[in-house]
């Protein structure tokens, strides 16, 4: 398998994207929730303790970048909707350090898709950085906003 098959397969989760409607010029196919959901699936297999918790995430971040990048080059189209690694590694974001229950877990899902989908200043800018980096900061910076906003739900 070449680097950049590699690359295509592990961004697009496996070939889920794959299951979701696409059609020419559509930037809302489904995919991203797919990818989520992945992402929901894989987040019961990360570390529970903070600190390697963080340490996982932020090397799937890293990665995240470089593969996304070479999956972005392959289908020749900047964040492609195809594309869900990003999804998944916003959803690890927006669910970092909340409780390991079903209800922070659906929250920072429902949160996460929210953000993701909006697409609030500042994040929104990331997509203009290049390659990867432009695919994956966006949806890691609405992570973030969507963990800090489920932190302040879950202690109310």
């Amino acid at each position: 398998m070449t680097l950049e098959r590699a690359g295509v397969m592990l961004a697009t989760g496996l070939g889920i994207s794959y299951i979701a409607p696409t059609g020419r010029g559509r930037k809302w196919t489904g995919a991203g929730f797919l990818g989520t959901v992945e992402g929901l699936a894989l987040w019961t297999l990360l570390p529970a303790s903070p600190w390697p918790y963080a340490a996982a995430v932020a090397v799937a971040v890293a990665a995240s970048c470089w593969i996304c990048g070479i999956a972005e080059r392959s289908l020749k189209t900047h964040d492609d909707p195809r594309i869900v690694l990003d999804e998944i590694v916003g959803f690890w974001v927006a669910a970092a350090w909340l409780p390991r229950t079903w209800t922070a877990a659906l929250l920072a899902f429902v949160l996460f898709r929210f953000f993701d989908a909006v697409k609030l200043p500042p994040y929104k800018y990331l997509e203009r950085l290049p390659g990867g980096m432009g695919v994956v900061m966006d949806d890691v910076g609405a992570g973030i906003v969507a963990n800090l906003l489920a932190r302040l739900i879950l202690r109310i």
